[in-house]
């Protein structure tokens, strides 16, 4: 049965001019073989790193291709980081590729203002603990060489997907944490309005509290965030399953 998923956020490049002016679902070398079907194309334009309107006359960036396999393989990596195992090997259906492909969008929209500012650069000590930590998921190192092995991959190549994905957390974490702090009044306020649900002392759950209403806002700015990301830059999802209700793109 195939795993679902849908992505949140909170862990390739190949030629694109005809994909983005039209419908191609399909990347070719110069001699016309396909190589990977093109599920969306993202690319930011210049003069809107933490605006949220382009800059007259703001030209577009090179754009990055986001193919079926690069996704297939970005979400088990995200999925097998968060203890789904199973992920590795089991087939993903429709909704667990779209609920990637968005997390997949928004991490480069993210990485992409990174590289624009030249910030929230990623040390290589953090990468590969990273590499370690998705190494010893697995029950052994033959079972992840054949991980990587399914999907055409090295390590060099997980590494660029690991690097991408601290550093997108990282400028997400600098635009929300601030702002998803709660007071302790607002902690009391949601305290008194449960009171009788949750059956304990202010202080026995105020520290617990606090932290559901803090992840709570975390979230929501988090998704706004994203959002407006979206809507600033040019991001055309390509594949039917990747398109949006109502949305040609």
């Amino acid at each position: 049965m195939p795993w679902s998923w849908v992505a949140r956020a909170a862990s390739f490049t190949l030629a694109v001019t005809a994909v983005w002016g039209g419908p191609p679902a399909f990347a070719q070398l110069p001699d016309g073989q396909i190589v990977d079907r093109v599920v969306a194309v993202v690319r930011l334009r210049s003069g809107v790193s933490g605006r949220s309107v382009p800059e007259p006359g703001a030209t577009p960036l090179p754009a990055d291709v986001i193919t079926l396999s690069g996704l297939d393989f970005e979400a088990r990596v995200a999925l097998v980081q968060r203890g789904a195992i199973r992920a590795a090997t089991e087939p993903l259906d429709e909704d667990a590729l779209k609920g990637a492909l968005e997390y997949a969008i928004s991490e480069r929209l993210l990485a992409g203002e990174a590289d624009a500012l030249d910030a929230w650069r990623v040390e290589g000590s953090e990468v590969e603990s990273a590499v370690r930590a998705l190494r010893a998921r697995f029950g052994s190192p033959a079972d992840f060489a054949a991980f990587l092995a399914r999907h055409e991959a090295d390590e060099q190549a997980l590494t660029r997907v690991l690097e991408r994905s601290l550093r997108a957390s990282k400028v997400l974490d600098s635009k929300v944490r601030l702002r998803a702090q709660v007071s302790e009044a607002e902690v009391r306020r949601y305290y008194d309005a449960h009171r009788a649900e949750l059956g304990k002392s202010y202080e026995e759950l105020r520290a617990a509290l606090r932290e559901k209403l803090v992840r709570d806002r975390y979230q929501q700015l988090a998704e706004a965030e994203l959002e407006q990301l979206r809507r600033t830059h040019d991001v055309r999802r390509v594949a039917p399953f990747a398109r949006r209700r109502g949305s040609a793109g």
